[in-house]
């Protein structure tokens, strides 16, 4: 078990602390800490508050990921998905949304905007070599296997 430390910024003290919505969820519910109903029309963009800041160990990483619902119905979603929240990131956190619907759609507060999973981020060296082992799909990708 990881304790990662969370604290609710000044005047958010109304914004629901993020949670589990299920006990096998694996995902905590984010919710939007706008000051204002924010309207995000349709191919806009915009950077939503959550009222959060997160201290973590060191071997974990947090994933801002779309909740399916509001993709399925609305069409909104996580620009940058997932996105990555560092262990040693200690400001607000944030989610940059974006609206591929067809119709403009209003994010208020304390609405469930996205959901936040915690993963383990291995310890990694990178060593700089000459030649790389050959394996029997080389250097082919994106999309090359199943084409024939």
């Amino acid at each position: 078990m990881f304790n990662v430390q969370i604290k609710r910024l000044p005047g958010n003290e109304d914004i629901q602390l993020p949670q589990k919505m299920s006990q096998m969820a694996s995902g905590f519910d984010l919710y939007a800490a706008v000051e204002e109903p924010a309207t995000l029309n349709p191919g806009e963009r915009a950077l939503i508050p959550t009222g959060f800041s997160l201290a973590m160990p060191a071997e974990l990483e947090a994933q801002i990921r779309p909740r399916s619902g509001l993709a399925l119905k609305h069409g909104i979603t996580s620009l940058n998905s997932p996105g990555t929240i560092d262990a040693d990131y200690r400001g607000e956190v944030k989610v940059l949304l974006i609206n591929h619907g067809q119709e403009p759609f209003v994010i208020r507060r304390n609405e469930r905007i996205a959901q936040m999973v915690f993963q383990i981020v291995p310890a990694v060296e990178l060593t700089e070599v000459d030649e790389l082992s050959d394996t029997e799909r080389g250097a082919g990708g994106f999309g090359h296997t199943g084409t024939k």
